[in-house]
This record gives structure tokens, C-alpha cells and sequence, in this order.
């Protein structure tokens, strides 16, 4: 019989630890919280210093029961749940729910599940930390206070099912506030003169930069006619260089928010599925001989710091790897994010000598994807800086100057390893000019005018979300994704080419949440919040008052709200098409996953469709029918003919209309390419370049 008894949160983690721990030690998982507030009422007593009422979740007592029994055989029992905010209440509800003594030291935590660290841990237990208990009930509680009181009303006013949260109707509200920006921007004409010079053999390419030493802005086509008109000739003098050599300096390794970011920018994955594959590398993967082992550090984290033991493993590493001088000479010196907790290291392996390469074979291919992302991301982050060697030139014609700008990678560092991206995908590729001096000569070979619009700001993707949620102070490593989740679930916000879009409803709701819970949508306020949660973390401010400052203003709003706010109806849109089973007119109504087609003599006539996009293309397979934009269960759009059985055409690729213009063929489609989307033809080899 095992003398001590260790509870984590889930089965993976207990298997990994246990088999560290020996048989002494019995490790079994709580699945999660085993208390919560109830869901069928608020729990939450407002008049007597908004006192919770935690119960045992539904379905947990079984659990709670078997972990009852296994603490009453045990000598001791240590609860080792996730070192954070969360995993803290996690082991204060385990630890009243099984009657145990607080004011033991009972409390394990560990950053990374392997061998050492979690022997290392079991030496130094500690007491539960009630400020970090403190600061996550103050959380769930404004939370179920916002919630329990908003939702009623929306469902009163405008329909069953919606819900209101403090973080998700901030996200809300900067996805409507981008989508406004859209639509009122206007564009601006600018040109551009992008032109091809020649000095000797080599061929090299410089802009319009200015007339007469001045930068000059070409807004339309007289502007350019002027610059044109006053080149003499072809003929091109190089009127000034400069060459430097520039320091590129290795990004930080992740934080949570970085992962997210990073891993949807190069590896196309979703939030939610990022932070689920991390769990699994952090839980432990069996890896052969070497057993079950944690591939990465805790992975809810908000700090770039990094052990001293972790670094000089990967100075160690990449010393012998690639060679003295791609080591770090200097150490890190990153800044702290706004409102950064810093409670734990950053995201990173939990040995920089298990390589990619030596874990494959144990691997689901997107674990090893992600494995290998945060791996090469932390090695080249303790590498030297890349050295470039920069080199600008100046040409001029009769006062006319055009800039030609070249790098050229004299040592690669940290480049080596891992380069990061950035939201726009462009890569920072070598640009080598010609040996150039002052007072050479060059010819041009082309000058090309070309006319541009400055585009709006673009829509958010998960990614753009995530960095701007931080950027502003609201959410934590925690809350991202079920944030980014939420406002889709609810039919907030709909997905176009991986871009949120505010739906009907969505606006619907930010609209009444504005007009009515004001403090809700600010931002600042809202961020103010998240740092006075930090401050009950740390010790410095009591929960109560948090809410108390909170509820005194927002109770007066809720009132209000239920006596003020009209009753919205969200009338069924005319389709312009009859039921073909009835006859009656066909209308659009609102559902669980968005708009679809219903019979208006509903619930007479029960027909429904789903509502297809034309895309205004002839199917090239029957000549007949029309191809429709459908979506697969996996939500990827493609397209296909809408006599389907009938015809049987599906493309992943959007058809185009007009013919080919090399076989004439109507074969020609959009391919999607990650630097935008080129038009290519399925019968021939035609292609043309992608649009940016």
C-alpha cells in the first residue's frame, strides 16, 4: 500500500509523475475542479461580502469518493496541481472537499514534468497560497456576477442562449470597432515608379525615392508624368553609398501569447488547438527506454525569463552543434510585457539536447510540428545575433533620385536555427547589389508606373487578436483561447479566410452592452480590473473590495438595463425564394451555427436549406448548373456544382468565369499561396503572378 497520495489534475499527468515518484507514492487526478459555483442559480451572496457557494460539480462524485477514500489510507496526501492561479484553487477545493489540514504543507508545484524537477519538488512543499486562491475566486466570481445578470436580460430581450462576459465583449467590441474601420475607410491613390538598372553584366532594382535630395509623395498620374518628363535619358549617377553593418537580434522565447501567435502564423494551427497539443508535450510523452517524459515547460505563462540552468544547457548544446561563435555572449535582457505576472519561465523544452529529430518517432506529426517550433524558437534565442552587411545606394537623373536598398548575410547567428515571422508572412530575403561607388554610371532598363490604393486595416485573425488582447492588458495566458472560442460558439463572430467578422448578432449584442454596461467595453477599465487581480495575487489588495468597487456601479446598470431596454426582435429576412414543398415564401433565420433557409409557415412547414453562395461561374464539368461555395465538417469552404448528385464537380480551388487565355479552356482557378493568391489554369501550364 502506497504511503503518500499525490493529486493532479489529469490522468496523463498523474501516469508521468508516478512512474518519477516510486511506490511509495499513489497518483491519482482530480479531472479538473471538483468544486465550482452552481450553474443553475447565481451563487454568489451579494449582501454578505459576496460569499460563494461552491458544490460538487455534477458528475465529479464518483471522483471525489474514490479520492476520499485513497486520502483516508494515506500517510499524507500532496496536492500538485498547475502552478498557477487555477491549479492553486484547483487544490484549495480538493483540499476542503477532503477535509484536509491547511496549515500543513501540502501544496507541490513543478514547471516542467520530468525526473529532477519533480523529485526537486517533493522536497519543498509549501502551504496553499491563498492570495493566488484569492485572486482566481475574485475572477470566477465577477465573471458569474456579469454573466448571471446580463445573459437573463439578453435572453428576456433578444433570444435564448446568448451570454455576456467581461473579456469576451472586449474582444467583441475591437472585432466591431475593426470592422468599422473598414468600412469607413477611403482609399487613397498613390503611385509608384519602380525601376531596373544595369551596371556592367549585373542587373539590380531601385524606387522612386524623391526629386532634388527631397522625398517626394506621387499621388496621381500628373505627379508621375512630372518625375518622368524630367529624366534625361537612361543614363543614372550614383550619387551617394552607404554601407553598414547591422545587428540582428534573436526574438524571445514564447510566452503563451507568442506560442499562439507564432504557431497560427507558421503552422496555420487555431488557439484552441496549439494550447491543447502544448498540454500534451507538457504532460509527458513516452518516449521509448526513457519512458514518459514532459517535452516542454509549463505552457500558460505570460514571462520570457529563463532558468540559468536552461541557458547554459543550451549554450552547452549549441557550442558544440554549430560552434563557439554562435553562442550568446551577453545574456538576455528582455523587457517585461504590460501587466506581466512573470510567475513562471517562459515556454521552452525541458532539454535543450532532446532535438526534434531524436523525438520524432514518438510524435503525432503536429506534436512534433509544434515540439519543433518552440524547440528551434528557444535555441536560436540563446544564439549571437546575425550580422548583415547593409548597403544603400542613391541614383540621380537630372534632380530625379531613385533608391536602391541591398543586404547581403555576413554571419547567420541565430538565423542558423529559426528566423520568426510576422503577421504579414513577408520574409526578409538577401538583396545583393552590384559593387557600386559614388560617381558610377548606370543605365536603366525599365521604369515601370504603377497606380496603388492604401488598404484599410486588415481583419483580425485569432493571432491579431491574441497580440492585441495583451497588448491592451486584458485576458491572461489562460483566458485567450477560451475567450477566442466563446465569441464564435455564441454566433458573435463568424470566420472569412481565417478573419472574424462581426455577425448580425454579435452587433446586436455589443450594441445593448454598450448603451447599458459602459464600464464593460472600456478598455481601460477593463485592464485596470486584470492588474487589481494581480495586486490580490501578490498580496496587496483584498478580493472583496475588487468586486465590491465593481458590483456597487454595475447592479445600478443591471436595474436599469431590465426596465429600460427594449425588446428586440430579430425579424426573419425575406430569402426572395418559395418552399418548395409548401409554396409559401421562404425566409433567413438566426440558428445555433448562423443563418439558414426556413419555410415562414414554420412550424406548419418544417423545410430548411442551408444557404449557398453563387459564385457566379457555369459548373466546367455539366455546362449546366452553377457552382456554389459550400463548407466541409471541418468548416474549409470549397466548390462545387449545385446539381450535385447529379454532377458530380468539387474543387478545393475557386473557379473563374473567363477562359483561359493560352487554351481557351474554362479551367482557370484561385490558388491560395501563402503570399496571396495566384491564377492558374487545370488544363495547361498557365499561371499569373499572385496577387498581393
Amino acid at each position: 500500500m502506497a504511503d503518500y497520495l499525490v493529486i493532479v489534475e489529469s490522468p496523463a499527468k498523474a501516469k508521468t509523475i508516478e512512474k518519477y515518484l516510486g511506490k511509495k507514492y499513489k497518483v491519482k487526478a482530480s479531472m479538473g475542479h471538483i468544486r465550482d459555483l452552481p450553474k443553475s442559480q447565481m451563487g454568489v451572496d451579494t449582501e454578505n461580502n459576496y460569499e460563494p457557494r461552491y458544490i460538487t460539480i455534477r458528475g465529479k462524485g464518483p471522483v471525489l469518493k474514490e479520492l476520499k477514500q485513497a486520502a483516508k489510507k494515506a500517510k499524507k496526501v500532496y496536492l500538485a496541481a498547475d502552478p498557477d492561479r487555477e491549479g492553486e484553487a484547483i487544490a484549495w477545493h480538493l483540499a476542503n472537499s477532503l477535509g484536509l489540514d491547511q496549515t500543513e504543507e501540502l501544496r507541490v508545484v513543478f514547471n516542467e514534468i520530468t525526473k529532477d524537477a519533480v523529485k526537486e519538488s517533493f522536497k519543498h512543499p509549501r502551504k496553499i497560497d491563498m492570495d493566488l486562491v484569492d485572486a482566481q475566486q475574485a475572477r470566477r466570481i465577477l465573471d458569474r456576477l456579469v454573466g448571471y445578470n446580463i445573459s437573463p436580460i439578453l435572453w428576456k430581450k433578444v433570444k435564448k442562449g446568448l451570454s455576456a462576459g467581461r473579456v469576451q465583449s472586449v474582444a467583441l467590441k475591437l472585432v466591431i470597432d475593426r470592422e468599422n474601420e473598414i468600412k469607413a475607410f477611403i482609399p487613397e491613390e498613390y503611385w509608384t515608379i519602380d525601376g531596373n538598372f544595369k551596371k556592367g553584366k549585373k542587373e539590380f532594382q531601385a524606387n522612386f525615392y524623391g526629386v532634388n535630395g527631397k522625398k517626394k509623395k506621387l499621388s496621381n498620374v500628373d505627379d508621375v508624368k512630372e518625375v518622368m518628363s524630367t529624366i534625361k535619358g537612361k543614363e543614372f549617377e550614383v550619387i551617394d553609398v552607404v554601407k553598414k553593418e547591422r545587428l540582428r537580434n534573436p526574438a524571445a522565447p514564447f510566452t503563451t501569447s507568442s506560442l499562439q501567435q507564432e504557431a497560427a502564423r507558421k503552422l496555420n494551427f487555431r488557439t484552441r488547438k496549439t494550447m491543447m497539443l502544448a498540454q500534451q508535450l507538457y504532460e509527458g510523452i513516452a518516449l521509448g527506454r526513457q519512458g514518459t517524459v514532459g517535452l516542454i515547460t509549463y505552457m500558460r505563462t505570460d514571462s520570457t525569463r529563463i532558468s540559468d540552468t536552461a541557458v547554459q544547457e543550451a549554450s552547452n548544446f549549441i557550442t558544440e552543434t554549430y560552434g563557439k561563435e554562435f553562442g550568446r555572449t551577453q545574456k538576455r535582457n528582455d523587457k517585461k510585457a504590460k501587466g506581466s505576472q512573470d510567475a513562471h519561465e517562459a515556454v521552452r523544452p525541458t532539454s535543450a539536447m532532446r532535438t526534434p529529430q531524436e523525438v520524432k518517432e514518438y510524435l503525432g506529426r503536429d506534436q512534433l510540428r509544434l515540439y519543433r517550433l518552440i524547440w528551434e524558437r528557444f535555441i536560436a534565442s540563446q544564439m549571437a545575433p546575425a550580422v548583415l552587411d547593409t548597403m544603400r545606394v542613391d541614383l540621380d537623373n537630372n534632380g530625379v533620385m531613385f533608391r536602391a536598398n541591398g543586404s547581403k548575410i555576413k554571419f547567420a547567428g541565430f538565423m542558423k536555427v529559426y528566423v520568426e515571422s510576422n503577421d504579414d508572412n513577408k520574409e526578409e530575403k538577401e538583396n545583393i547589389l552590384p559593387d557600386l561607388k559614388k560617381g558610377d554610371k548606370v543605365e536603366s532598363q525599365s521604369l515601370e508606373q504603377r497606380q496603388h490604393f492604401t488598404q484599410p486595416p486588415p481583419r483580425f485573425t485569432e493571432a491579431r487578436l491574441v497580440k492585441t488582447l495583451e497588448e491592451v492588458g486584458i485576458g491572461r495566458p489562460s483566458t485567450y483561447s477560451p475567450t477566442l472560442d466563446t465569441i464564435q460558439r455564441r454566433n458573435y463572430v463568424s470566420l472569412d479566410n481565417k478573419r472574424f467578422i462581426p455577425t448580425e448578432l454579435g452587433e446586436i449584442v455589443h450594441e445593448l452592452i454598450r448603451d447599458y454596461f459602459p464600464e464593460i467595453l472600456d478598455v481601460k477599465f477593463t485592464a485596470n480590473m486584470e492588474a487589481e487581480l494581480d495586486e490580490v495575487e501578490h498580496g496587496d489588495m483584498q478580493w472583496v473590495q475588487v468586486i465590491d468597487q465593481f458590483y456597487q456601479g454595475f447592479e445600478k446598470n443591471v436595474e436599469r438595463a431590465d426596465k429600460e431596454m427594449e425588446k428586440i426582435e430579430i425579424k426573419d429576412e425575406p430569402a426572395g425564394i418559395d418552399c418548395d414543398l409548401c409554396g409559401a415564401p421562404m425566409v433567413f433565420k438566426m440558428g445555433k451555427y448562423g443563418k439558414f433557409l426556413a419555410c415562414s409557415r414554420f412550424p406548419d412547414c418544417r423545410n430548411t436549406k442551408p444557404i449557398v453562395k453563387e459564385i457566379g461561374v457555369t459548373c466546367p464539368k455539366c455546362n449546366e448548373g452553377q457552382v456554389i461555395e459550400r463548407k466541409s465538417k471541418k468548416k474549409r469552404i470549397f466548390y462545387g456544382c449545385d446539381r450535385y448528385p447529379a454532377c458530380d464537380y468539387v474543387s478545393w480551388d475557386k473557379p473563374i468565369a473567363r477562359p483561359c487565355p493560352k487554351c481557351n479552356e474554362k479551367a482557370l482557378v484561385e490558388k491560395k499561396l501563402k503570399k496571396g493568391v495566384q491564377i492558374q489554369c487545370t488544363n495547361c501550364d498557365y499561371k499569373e503572378q499572385p496577387q498581393q
